[in-house]
């Protein structure tokens, strides 16, 4: 019985998130998402517990691994995606700005 409903939240959250980013502007879409990758880290944090746990299940192992590797993906991918939409509003032929040594 547990389990059904574990599934049937599971499904619940998977509408209700399609249904949210679906409502989502294009224009508010990587900013929303820049802002929540921080968050995403919780992830990470939640899936390392789930991959160290110590419960005498390899299956446990194999699916907190599973969890970092994704999560991880996610965060990464987010970021990366959010570095190259900042990229598109830098003006062109600016230079990078050079950081000064502090020795001299």
């Amino acid at each position: 019985m547990e389990l059904i409903l574990l599934f049937f939240i599971f499904t619940l959250a998977g509408f209700l998130g399609f249904e949210l980013i679906a409502k989502v502007p294009s224009q508010l879409h990587t900013p929303l998402m820049s802002g929540s990758n921080a968050i995403s880290g919780i992830t990470i944090v939640g899936a390392l517990v789930a991959a160290g746990a110590d419960d005498g299940s390899w299956i446990t192992t194999v699916l907190g691994t599973a969890a970092v590797t994704l999560a991880m993906i996610n965060v990464v991918g987010g970021y990366l995606v959010t570095d190259r939409m900042l990229g598109l509003f830098k003006k062109k032929g600016a230079a990078p700005a050079k950081k000064e040594d502090p020795a001299s």
